[in-house]
């Protein structure tokens, strides 16, 4: 069975030719040759890519027990390379030579083939070809250049140092953020070192020289790697150290100077080989980093509600980041303290809940790090949080315009550490965090003291008036961050001097815009009329005294439109008397008993426009079962595409569906009408009274 493919020359033509070499051998039934096949050939082809340049085949042959790949370019140099003993790089083809049975090089006249054979239940390397040289690879970074060719070349190194000085142990340790040693690769270390308490200050003051341990009596890195004697050399990057290259002996005395020297000029390598895998790593991180800032920003911004986001903060950590996420924040004392908290384990939150509570109150941190305050808890809660207690624990500080307001706390359980990516990317997120945190807590503030002022702008309560029923509906426009323009009230005055009767007052008025500078001007016109009602003066008056008031504020004005009355009983409790007096506003509408509906009132001048205006009123008799309907432009201005609520009679219409409701339901009718009306919510401010004869 015979089967090829081509490739181009390209960073993602490797990882092709191995998924086509995997799924060849997959088809052809031989899933115990595929892993050495598949690395065997990633390593020619790797070579391909690196030092020929060209596009290269992969072409696979299968007689009976023999597997036999080759991998073509059409590069005209005719020998392949093999690397020194002490080359740190270019060990693709002598990888090759252990994995295979027998392997060798075909030439054409354009082409240069390297072929490698399997077979089923052979073992052992291959000899070397007789026409290969031994000669010094190009420099490693040359191509080694995604990660997991690094990995594959830092165990290779691993082993090469291991053979050059004759040690029983290598081993490559690599530096975190926080100072401890990870073990990236080994070859013959005593199976029970701890790798995950290896430190960088175990290793002494190593500076940027290699260093010679003859004995590893009390040196804690030797002690840890059960090693008598050690030799090392750090491994720098762009002046950074970025880890240790390391060789170990069970016995003491088993290296000399000379062996410093020998590992420092592979550390020096295999130091540009990590450094580039650990920058091509960060690209793709960085990538995936930038995806998930965006979404993070985006769901941010998406709520101005102070608990929501910092609940949306903790669930963006965990579990991506950490298995744990505490979001803290700053009372005006300057103490912080945890505010949301979310572990992956839900069984789990309480404990940690209570071990955060019992830490020692205090400011938030200055700068990222390792949480000092962590290992305060008291021992009492330590022993209830049970093994979280042993979390490794990073705090964030979140600061917004100069100011800390809390910060962000994450953990993950003892052992498993932090890597790099998430610990830069949680710093990143405390940054947006905390902007998005002191936004939504200067909207809260701004929306209870908006609130606040509305609700002090609008009656308590209204009073009972006998024989008249008497609803009232207000909706302010967007979500409660502005006052609105629009108000009403009903109130009690003083007996009618005339006939001693018992009297009442209603307003509802629209000032033109809305915030502070309306906010005043819908106190004053509310507080003018209840004094000036008071006095006795009668509606028409209280109008032409409101108008020179507002007149009066100058340039700090605002239009005003208002329906004021009076509400007078009848003789003999049969009805109600109401004058009346329309300010530009939009005119009330009767129901009669019987479904018909008509406007009353004459139009007159609105507030704020013009001096020295009379104002006359207009008096009608509201009768058993009849209704009085007054509203803001907020109900007759309703938009639904190009039409308005108030079009061809539409409010009449609404009113006349009414006819034997209560006051209470006609409300209701009319507001469920306004809500339904557009798909989009109300731009202006909705307010209306219903008057009802019972």
């Amino acid at each position: 069975m015979t089967a090829s493919a081509h490739f181009p020359s390209s960073a993602g033509s490797v990882a092709e030719a191995r998924r086509y070499v995997r799924e060849v051998l997959t088809d052809w039934q031989v899933p115990e040759l595929a892993d050495d096949a598949v690395l065997a050939t990633s390593e020619l082809a790797t070579n391909a890519v690196a030092y020929a340049g060209t596009a290269f085949e992969v072409r696979c042959r299968l007689e009976d027990d023999d597997l036999q790949i080759e991998v073509c370019d059409h590069h005209p140099l005719r020998r392949p390379a093999m690397p020194g003993l002490e080359a740190s790089g270019g060990r693709g083809l002598p990888s090759v030579a252990r994995l295979a049975t027998a392997w060798g090089v075909n030439y054409d006249r354009t082409t240069k083939g390297i072929w490698f054979r399997l077979s089923r239940g052979a073992t052992g390397p291959a000899p070397l070809p007789v026409d290969f040289t031994v000669s010094a690879a190009p420099p490693v970074e040359a191509r080694r250049s995604r990660a997991d060719m690094a990995v594959d070349a830092v165990a290779g190194t691993v082993d090469a140092v291991r053979d050059l000085l004759s040690a029983d142990g290598a081993a490559v340790l690599l530096a975190e953020r926080d100072g401890r040693l990870t073990l990236e690769a080994s070859a013959g270390l005593p199976a029970d070192v701890p790798t995950t308490q290896l430190t960088m200050g175990g290793a002494g003051d190593i500076g940027g020289t290699p260093w010679v341990w003859r004995d590893g009596a009390d040196r804690p890195l030797a002690t840890a790697m059960r090693a008598g004697s050690l030799v090392g050399a750090p491994l720098q990057a762009q002046g950074r150290l970025i880890g240790l290259l390391v060789a170990t002996a069970a016995e003491p005395g088993r290296f000399e100077e000379s062996d410093g020297s020998r590992i420092a000029r592979i550390a020096d390598e295999m130091a540009l080989t990590l450094e580039r895998a650990r920058l091509g790593e960060l690209e793709r991180s960085w990538r995936g980093w930038l995806s998930f800032v965006a979404e993070a920003s985006d769901l941010l911004a998406g709520t101005l509600d102070q608990e929501r986001t910092m609940a949306l903060v903790a669930q963006l950590v965990v579990p991506r980041l950490a298995t744990w996420c505490a979001v803290y924040t700053v009372d005006d004392t300057g103490t912080a303290g945890p505010s949301y908290v979310w572990h992956t384990d839900e069984n789990k939150s309480d404990g940690l809940r209570g071990l955060l509570d019992h830490l020692p109150p205090g400011p938030p941190i200055e700068v990222p790090g390792p949480w000092p305050a962590w290992s305060a808890a008291p021992e009492s809660a330590r022993e209830t949080a049970g093994p979280i207690a042993d979390d490794t624990v990073y705090g964030f500080p979140m600061v917004a315009r100069g100011r800390r307001i809390g910060m962000i706390v994450i953990g993950r359980p003892a052992g498993d550490h932090f890597p790099r990516g998430a610990l830069d990317l949680a710093e990143e997120l405390s940054r947006r965090a905390a902007l998005a945190v002191d936004n939504a807590r200067l909207y809260s503030a701004q929306t209870a003291m908006s609130q606040a002022l509305q609700r002090s702008l609008l009656p308590p309560d209204i009073p009972a008036i006998p024989g008249l029923e008497v609803a009232v509906v207000y909706e302010p426009a967007g979500e409660g961050s502005e006052v609105g323009g629009d108000f009403y009230d009903v109130f009690s005055c003083a007996p009618d001097p005339t006939t001693g009767r018992p009297t009442w007052r209603f307003a509802i008025g629209d000032v033109c815009g809305t915030g502070p500078a309306a906010a005043a001007v819908t106190g004053l016109a509310r507080q003018a009329m209840r004094i000036l009602a008071a006095e006795g003066m009668r509606v028409p008056a209280v109008l032409a005294r409101l108008n020179a008031l507002i007149l009066g504020e100058g340039a700090r004005s605002r239009l005003l439109t208002l329906l004021h009355g009076e509400i007078t009983p009848r003789p003999g409790a049969d009805g109600m008397r109401i004058a009346m007096v329309s300010a530009g506003h939009p005119p009330p509408l009767v129901l009669d008993p019987d479904g018909r509906v008509r406007e009353v009132g004459t139009p007159q001048p609105l507030l704020g426009v013009f001096d020295e205006v009379d104002f006359t009123a207009d008096t009608i008799e509201l009768h058993r079962g009849q209704v009085l309907l007054c509203v803001t432009d907020g109900v007759t201005e309703r938009r639904a595409g190009n039409r308005l609520l108030g079009d061809a009679q539409g409010l009449e219409r609404l009113l006349a569906e009414c006819a034997g409701l209560s006051a209470g339901a006609v409300a209701a009718h009319i507001q469920r009408a306004v809500r339904d009306y557009g798909p989009e919510p109300s731009g202006d401010d909705v307010a209306l009274i219903v008057l009802r004869v019972s």
